[in-house]
């Protein structure tokens, strides 16, 4: 038992589904573009040291002692 009795009805959908997708492809290279010309990309690595870059204990009491 189906659940619209026409065959040309389950192929409708692809009418919505393909410009949906086409809209949606296009947004996501706008996006990347847009990432890539602000420079977001530029340095990945950085980032990822800076927590690697802490304070050290002595720098720490040095702060604490010109306070």
């Amino acid at each position: 038992m189906r659940l619209f009795p026409f065959r040309w009805f389950y192929m409708q959908i692809l009418y919505l589904l393909i410009p949906m997708s086409v809209v949606l492809i296009v947004a996501a290279v706008l996006a990347f573009s847009w990432a890539v010309k602000h420079r977001q990309f530029d340095d990945l690595e950085s980032p990822g040291m800076i927590p690697l870059l802490d304070d050290t204990d002595e720098e720490r009491r040095r702060e604490r002692q010109d306070q």
